[in-house]
């Protein structure tokens, strides 16, 4: 801190604007530049921006103790124009604000650049807005790529076979875009180890794109389970693919056993399929 003085000024302010000691560490610890700013010129400026927008004094809190870095960037030219994208897309500064407390990143991108175009992409391909806005809430970084990337990504995706009117269509594309080629062949050559064509690992991956995120031991236990039961076969990994994302101890080997006890006192004559098995009981 070269300026003690500027300093202890930023503390006392922000102090009076509801900052915990916990909170002022977090921000000095996330970015000390920000006790050499100008109070008046850098600070005050963008909290008055969240007052003026009817965010609560605790949201204001939270949201800069997250991410302080977003104080650097300019006001009219990313805070205000950010802020502006996502409420229009939110509705609210309260749904706004837990946006924000996910990710601090919105603050920190040109969003009428990204975003917004992004945005458009999606809509183009006929995804809904009510799945845009879950990914934007779920995912904060999916829809902050360059424009011209994400229609890189969507093609990968579109050579895949993925349909595009199929729900899955966005979880796909995010999931390709979190992975680097050299993580996705790795992937690829795990599935195939297990016995998996490359024909059905797509199959399956469009199906189920998240269980290219389970790790291989969990991927081969699964399978081997599945398969011991005699109850199935590869053919009905592949055509559901669910089970890789449940738990097998908590979920699959519980049902499995109620479903041998069953068959033991002649209650069922054949076995349910596996989306069936997976299925979420309410």
């Amino acid at each position: 801190m070269k300026n003690p003085e500027n300093s202890d000024s930023i503390i006392s302010f922000l102090k009076e604007n509801g900052f915990s000691k916990s909170q002022l560490e977090r921000v000095v610890k996330t970015n000390p530049h920000l006790f050499s700013a100008s109070l008046e010129k850098t600070i005050k400026p963008k909290i008055k921006i969240f007052q003026d927008l009817g965010f609560s004094a605790n949201d204001i809190v939270e949201i800069i103790s997250n991410a302080p870095t977003f104080l650097h960037r300019s006001a009219d030219n990313r805070v205000t124009p950010s802020l502006s994208v996502l409420k229009s897309l939110f509705g609210s500064s309260l749904e706004v604000a837990k946006v924000l407390k996910r990710s601090g990143w919105f603050l920190m991108n040109h969003l009428e650049k990204t975003m917004v175009p992004n945005i458009e992409i999606f809509k183009s391909l006929g995804v809904g807005m009510e799945q845009i806005i879950k990914h934007i809430y779920n995912f904060p970084r999916f829809l902050l790529y360059i424009p011209n990337d994400m229609k890189k990504i969507v093609k990968k995706v579109d050579e895949m076979g993925t349909c595009r009117s199929s729900k899955m269509f966005i979880h796909v594309v995010r999931v390709v875009s979190s992975m680097k080629d050299e993580n996705w062949e790795l992937k690829l050559k795990h599935f195939s180890n297990l016995g998996f064509l490359e024909d059905d690992i797509f199959k399956m991956f469009k199906k189920a794109p998240l269980m290219f995120s389970v790790s291989q031991r969990k991927l081969k236990n699964v399978k081997e389970f599945l398969l011991a039961t005699g109850k199935y076969d590869i053919s009905c990994i592949v055509s559901h693919p669910m089970p890789f994302l449940c738990s097998l101890e908590k979920k699959i080997k519980p049902r499995m056993q109620v479903l041998g006890i069953l068959e033991i006192r002649n209650l069922i004559g054949k076995w349910p399929s596996l989306s069936t098995i997976t299925c979420n009981v309410k």
